[in-house]
């Protein structure tokens, strides 16, 4: 993604700073930005400018661990929409699906989902621009506000499968309490979630209020990400929709904000089609569920929005040339 994306800052920027008892406008003297950036109805900072608002807050907290602390006063009421439409969610593994697909929408970064053998998902963190070098207590600070949406949303003290960050802390030891886990390296910072974990009702689950901000957030994402193809925008909203079963055309295109017929023509001026890209994603997902998991078939079959196992079988066997067993038992890791 281009540096020259500029990202809202919500709001509550100048709650949190004042929470931690920082003053705005020593924060942004030292970011090198205007002094009344923050009091702006409508404030906007480029992806290198977001990284030199953290390194200055950290400037100013030597001793503390501002990951953790600012994680730890972040209350619904401090929260950006994307991470509020994701509270509002049923249950974690959807938050982390909305929070994959808007998180970009206020700080520039990505949120990369990936299943675990496990049943679990493990969600890493990729940064969306590479003139300066993001913060790694930023990448730390991003990895406990998921767990801290899954903690407010669940209103239990769940805790992280795995947890690996770009670079250890000085005192790994409150890190480890927090996140409940041993941690360890990774180039992309990473957090692991079982599937318990994922699957515990949500009690801020509000549908109303996600119909409520999605509509907003999907436009200014468009606009966002104009770059890219209609049929990656079409992947990743099927690679979230597939296991609701809501991944018809209707659903999906409602989703990008077009009409059936839209997406249709958009996809057919880059030599594609709806059918093709949803049968793609569904042949990625089984190919990566039977070889790294032990989800049955029949489980497969309903993660990928089958309403029954046959079409599944039928479906992976025209892919292949074999039947799922069978690619399991030779692909198995």
């Amino acid at each position: 993604m281009s540096n020259s994306k500029d990202y809202r800052l919500a709001p509550s920027w100048r709650a949190q700073i004042a929470d931690m008892g920082l003053d705005p406008a020593d924060i942004l003297r030292i970011a090198g930005l205007p002094e009344d950036l923050l009091s702006r109805p409508d404030a906007r900072v480029s992806g290198n400018d977001f990284f030199n608002l953290w390194n200055a807050a950290e400037s100013l907290c030597p001793g503390v661990e501002l990951a953790l602390e600012v994680v730890q006063q972040t209350t619904a009421e401090t929260f950006s929409p994307p991470s509020f439409a994701a509270l509002c969610s049923p249950n974690l593994a959807v938050a982390l699906g909305r929070l994959a697909t808007y998180k970009q929408l206020c700080a520039p970064v990505r949120l990369e989902l990936e299943p675990t053998a496990s049943g679990g998902v493990k969600a890493a963190i990729r940064w969306l621009t590479s003139a300066v070098t993001p913060p790694p207590s930023l990448s730390t600070m991003e990895l406990a506000f998921l767990l801290r949406i899954g903690r407010m949303g669940t209103r239990k003290k769940i805790t992280a499968a795995g947890v690996s960050l770009p670079q250890m802390p000085d005192n790994v030891q409150p890190y480890e309490v927090y996140f409940g886990t041993k941690i360890g390296t990774s180039t992309m910072g990473s957090i692991e979630f079982g599937p318990e974990e994922l699957r515990i009702p949500f009690l801020t689950s509000n549908d109303e209020m996600w119909e409520t901000f999605e509509p907003s957030m999907r436009t200014r994402l468009a606009t966002l990400t104009g770059e890219a193809s209609t049929a990656e925008r079409l992947r990743a909203v099927l690679l979230e929709s597939l296991p609701s079963g809501r991944a018809n055309i209707a659903d999906v295109s409602q989703r990008l904000g077009v009409s059936a017929r839209t997406l249709q023509r958009r996809l057919r001026a880059e030599d594609s089609n709806f059918n093709g890209v949803l049968a793609s994603v569904r042949e990625q997902l089984a190919r990566h569920y039977l070889a790294s998991t032990e989800f049955s078939c029949n489980e497969i079959a309903f993660l990928l929005g089958y309403e029954e196992p046959n079409s599944f079988f039928r479906a992976f066997h025209g892919w292949t040339g074999e039947s799922p067993e069978r690619h399991r038992q030779a692909h198995a890791h």
